[in-house]
């Protein structure tokens, strides 16, 4: 395996675009083992969870002395927490963790740590289920990349036109 590989894949794990969404399929391309490329980019991304919620809170701690920022993010919390109160209340960390798990384009570790950090959810609760959303989106995204889109099959029905 070229170290080139091992690098742009690291990269690919860690940028808030690609996650593991870019950087397995970009394994597979380069004839990477899945077991190899699952738990290599795995590892990557589960960084950001941890790393990007320090960079979040002190970007905040900077900016919060200033008044213009005070006031917009007083406003944003309160009204983002008001319309998704109930849903916090009701699915929590594991909201979280089923959230980033979806590896959907705007899902993943940086927008569930993000989201968390934004309600006000707990650091040492909230790394361990973005970590965990990773895994489950991993072996998603790895099961489709080199099995092709026919393993899951199953949970969609077939119509004829």
């Amino acid at each position: 395996m070229e170290s080139h590989v091992l690098a742009v894949s690291a990269l690919l794990s860690l940028l808030p675009v690609s996650e593991l969404r870019g950087a397995i399929p970009y394994m597979a391309a380069n004839s990477v083992p899945p077991l190899f490329a699952y738990f290599y980019c795995v590892v990557f991304n589960s960084l950001v969870g941890p790393f990007f919620y320090i960079f979040i809170s002190t970007l905040h701690r900077f900016f919060i002395r200033f008044r213009w920022y005070s006031n917009l993010f007083n406003r944003f919390i309160a009204n983002a927490r008001k319309k998704i109160k109930d849903k916090v209340d009701r699915y929590g960390y594991l909201g979280i963790m089923l959230f980033v798990a979806v590896p959907l384009p705007i899902t993943g570790a940086y927008t569930g740590t993000v989201g968390a950090w934004v309600l006000g959810m707990q650091k040492r609760k909230t790394i361990p289920a973005v970590i965990a959303g990773v895994m489950i989106s991993g072996v998603i995204v790895t099961l489709i990349t080199y099995l092709g889109l026919e393993t899951f099959s199953f949970l969609t029905k077939k119509v004829n036109l």
